[in-house]
């Protein structure tokens, strides 16, 4: 409580000495506080700017990743889809079932092939 009378008369005290204080000083205090008050307004025009190019990067982001998502999802069946097909070739597969010694027998022997 005490710091509060303290205070109430330090204002009571600023207001009985605002009649000797001249003119410049308020245009100044004036400027002042108008220019504080521009300030103020530029800076808030840049933080909302700021804050909707944050939006629009992050609505970017978030449509990009769906994006990638369904991809993911769509390799993902494609790759199921092909270990689905190459486990139903497997058994009937007859390479699979050779016992081949080197991979150069893998290849086709030239004198089997018709000549163009």
């Amino acid at each position: 409580m005490r710091g509060f009378i303290f205070y109430r008369r330090n204002m009571e005290n600023n207001h009985l000495c605002k009649g000797f204080e001249s003119s410049g000083d308020d245009s100044r205090r004036l400027k002042r506080r108008e220019k504080n008050r521009v300030s103020a307004r530029k800076s808030r025009r840049r933080q909302t700017l700021r804050a909707d190019l944050l939006h629009q990067a992050c609505e970017l982001l978030e449509q990009k990743n769906r994006k990638l998502r369904s991809e993911v999802d769509s390799l993902s069946e494609e790759q199921r889809l092909l270990n689905d097909a190459l486990n139903a070739h497997e058994p009937l597969c007859p390479i699979m079932h050779c016992s081949f010694t080197s991979s150069s027998s893998l290849q086709p022997d030239p004198r089997e092939t018709p000549s163009v």
